[in-house]
């Protein structure tokens, strides 16, 4: 195929296929049109013709009329289309390996009400990046949005299915939940796709037996214009309503879910948000306990490189070896398939499982969480202290025109101090005597924007705030 690099279709195509998906404004640069192509484009990248393709979408309001538009251009290359219609974007993972089919998932994430997306994978939940697919399948769609679209010899169908039921199953066969101590959750769905999955995995309405969970919903209705808050809880603002409502109902933790329900945040009974580094220390420890049990001894557990300490700490504590890598949704999956890691945990709570054809699933992070805490009968608080010992940060953005010139004042003014290195961005590890508190820090780019993001981890708040501070200094200039 010619290169179409100088069309203004492929500039078009430029503005909205990101590192690891798609994603645009609806009606700008993203249009019916465009995902027809990207359909028709996808199934030729991944030798989808006389194959099946899943297709699913969220709740927002252009995204049944997009997966229509997807299903038209990957029939038309030869396609059968498996519409599953509204899901969350574990659930397409569920589809996609369970089926052992490429899918295509019509969401935005966190992302307000204006824009929507697209998350591709493999057949086998297998992630696509720019460097493994993505960007032919980009160039693909601009060769037929300047050409047209060739319809094949024996074009696809569209066969409509609901999985649901069987995801929720499947995820209840993953962790029992059956045999622990009777809970009360305030789970905030935040409007999306979670208000479809909680009451079918952690309720009844897919026909499973009950739990000993007394769920409190939080903004359940499906409304793709987030009329109540943004669907990200990784802004504190977003879990307000969540917090207030765990102390009003005196529960016993709150869960909040993202848009495409792919994330879960952790909340104790005193509305306290629950760091997800945390979260992943917990869960790490139970697959690791589990495996260990089946027999296995050579157990890999990936951590990115801003987890806290305490998640690499926990994970050679408990037998297994830590495996630090970059930052990146696709980055991990595809060294979840090169290791066989058991799990994997990132800091924006995305969380990876073997058993999940190593695709992340916020919820079945949560029933781990439940599992673990409704087995023991100290508050949430108490246990997730134990795995928050030390004093983070979180990841704070500044503008910076001169990444470079940041970087050269970081090192100069660290230079003697800490250690460097260049594995994702600049980690700075403080050089420290035997009895004074350890730091460090990560500095890294943003792909699309102007922003330097700083993490910091000191071994106890006053250390964490200094280093904070004087990086910063840098870092404004």
């Amino acid at each position: 195929m010619n290169s179409p690099s100088s069309t203004p279709h492929s500039a078009s195509l430029d503005a909205i296929v990101k590192a690891y998906d798609v994603r645009g404004i609806v009606g700008e640069g993203l249009t019916e049109s465009v995902v027809e192509a990207l359909g028709a484009g996808f199934v030729d990248e991944v030798g989808a013709a006389g194959g099946r393709v899943v297709v699913g979408h969220d709740m927002r309001d252009s995204s049944p009329g997009f997966a229509a538009a997807f299903a038209r251009g990957a029939t038309a290359r030869g396609a059968d289309v498996v519409a599953i219609g509204l899901c969350s974007t574990d659930e397409s993972y569920f589809a996609s390996g369970s089926l052992d089919a490429p899918a295509a998932m019509f969401t935005a994430s966190h992302n307000p009400a204006a824009y929507n997306g697209i998350k591709f994978s493999r057949a086998g939940a297998q992630g696509i990046s720019l460097d493994t697919g993505l960007a032919s399948i980009r160039d693909r769609a601009a060769a037929f949005l300047e050409h047209g679209i060739e319809t094949v010899a024996e074009p696809g169908t569209v066969t409509n299915a609901d999985v649901l039921a069987d995801y929720a199953a499947y995820l209840r066969s993953l962790v029992d939940l059956a045999g622990i101590r009777p809970l009360k959750v305030v789970v905030d769905a935040g409007n999306g796709m979670g208000g479809l999955t909680v009451p079918a995995v952690l309720g009844e309405a897919a026909g499973l037996p009950a739990l000993p969970l007394e769920i409190v919903p939080l903004y359940f209705e499906l409304d793709g214009t987030f009329p109540n808050h943004e669907a990200n809880p990784l802004e504190p603002a977003n879990l307000v309503d969540l917090q207030r409502a765990v102390v009003e109902h005196g529960a016993d933790l709150g869960l909040a879910f993202d848009g495409d329900a792919d994330r879960c945040f952790v909340v104790d009974e005193r509305g306290g948000a629950v760091n997800p580094s945390a979260v992943a220390a917990i869960v790490a420890l139970r697959e690791i306990a589990r495996v260990h049990a089946a027999g296995e001894t050579d157990v890999d557990v990936i951590h990115n490189l801003i987890t806290s300490w305490v998640v690499p700490e926990t994970i050679a504590g408990a037998g297994a070896t830590p495996v630090r890598t970059r930052v990146g949704h696709s980055l991990i999956k595809d060294r979840m398939a090169e290791t066989g890691a058991v799990f994997g945990g990132e800091h924006s709570a995305h969380y990876y499982f073997r058993d999940f054809w190593g695709a992340d699933n916020g919820m079945l992070a949560a029933m781990h969480v439940l599992a673990e805490f409704g087995s023991q009968e100290a508050p949430l608080s108490e246990l997730a202290a134990r795995f928050t010992p030390y004093a983070m940060s979180g990841e704070i953005n500044s503008t910076v025109d001169d990444v470079p010139s940041a970087y050269t004042r970081i090192v100069e003014a660290f230079t003697g101090r800490a250690d460097f290195d260049e594995f994702d961005g600049l980690t700075v590890t403080g050089v420290t005597a035997e009895n004074e508190p350890f730091w460090w820090f990560n500095v890294r780019p943003s792909n699309t924007e102007p922003l330097l993001r700083l993490n910091v981890e000191g071994a106890d708040a006053p250390t964490m705030e200094r280093i904070r501070d004087e990086v910063l200094a840098l870092i404004r200039g």
